[in-house]
């Protein structure tokens, strides 16, 4: 069986792989659709999503293996780490939910990548500005595609609105991880490759108040709850996704298609 790979955790790499992950496993919640969205032009459409996501997790994840200096590729990346070397949000690992529940977290989190490639695109790192160039575009997609559904089921029937309702109130808890900023972010900030997280607050709180204002929905209060993925610290669904990630990798090691 394969064993895991030992990181090199600079900052700018933790930094890189905050995203790549992030994006790696909203991918890896997206495709569990697949062959269940209510309707089949949805089931195309989140199945994309998830491959929109794959594709910008993959790009990511060879640039933060380039700049660790250790010859991890991609696959090593998303497929041979311990779960505490996952720097994923927490809000992404939740389990699928409902229709309300998956369009939510996919309006948050393209919200919050939108916001994070723009300004990505312009890192003094030429390739990750290349690549947030191509991911912003797709992430403004998913905004308003999610976005989309937020406002039709939450200004919909009594049903789809009590289902968004309680959506919003098991999602929204999770929001304050996606602006905390600590060392890693800083470092990052100073020497020019991202944004600190924080700065992403205002903007993203503007967007979201817009699209749960068309819904009918109301802003829920701020919590005391801090999730804390982003620095390795998982809920107890991490350990089950990766079970699915890393079995063919670590069954077969070095398998390719």
């Amino acid at each position: 069986m394969q064993s895991s790979i030992e990181l090199n955790r600079t900052a700018e790499t933790q930094y890189l792989l905050r995203i790549g992950d992030t994006c790696l496993i909203l991918a890896q919640r997206l495709g569990e659709w697949c062959g269940h969205a209510p309707v089949l032009e949805e089931d195309i459409a989140m199945a994309n999503i998830a491959l929109d996501l794959v594709g910008q997790a993959r790009a990511v994840l060879t640039r933060a293996g380039q700049i660790e200096g250790q010859a991890h590729d991609e696959d090593q990346l998303a497929f041979l780490r311990h779960e505490r070397d996952y720097f994923n949000l927490t809000l992404v690992e939740l389990p699928r939910g409902d229709f309300a529940f998956s369009v939510l977290r996919n309006t948050m989190v393209a919200t919050w990548l939108k916001l994070l490639w723009e300004r990505l695109a312009t890192s003094n790192d030429a390739e990750l500005a290349a690549i947030a160039g191509k991911a912003v575009k797709e992430a403004r997609y998913h905004q308003q595609h999610s976005g989309d559904w937020v406002v039709r089921l939450g200004d919909g029937t009594p049903e789809s609105r009590r289902r968004m309702t309680a959506a919003l109130s098991d999602l929204w808890r999770y929001a304050p991880e996606l602006f905390d900023t600590d060392a890693v972010d800083e470092e990052a900030a100073a020497s020019g490759l991202g944004p600190l997280w924080s700065d992403l607050q205002a903007p993203w709180h503007a967007d979201m108040e817009m699209i749960l204002g068309e819904a009918g929905l109301a802003v829920p209060t701020a919590s005391a709850f801090r999730s804390d993925g982003k620095r390795g610290r998982h809920s107890e669904h991490m350990g089950f996704i990766l079970t699915d990630m890393q079995y063919l990798q670590r069954t077969f090691p070095g398998g390719v298609w």
